[in-house]
């Protein structure tokens, strides 16, 4: 199945892209997605520990059941003063 990732910050800039697509297999988790996308992509691989993750509105954990055509949003910490 297919699934998006949106992409913010520096994740964006490093992949070139704000959304990826990924090839995942059916039931596949958060975590399982976030491993193809280390494969894939491993300049983001840095980054992946620290961010949060959405699947459309809401907040969810890695071990969130995907379905195919969801979005995943790799929401990175929020810095500043």
């Amino acid at each position: 199945m297919l699934i998006q990732v949106r992409l913010f910050a520096q994740m964006r800039i490093e992949a070139e892209a704000e959304r990826l697509e990924l090839p995942v297999p059916e039931g596949s988790t958060v975590a399982d997605a976030l491993s193809v996308l280390r494969e894939r992509h491993p300049r983001l691989t840095r980054h992946l520990d620290s961010c949060m993750f959405a699947v459309g509105l809401d907040y969810v954990k890695a071990d969130r059941v995907l379905r195919s055509g969801d979005e995943i949003s790799l929401i990175p910490p929020v810095q500043g003063g």
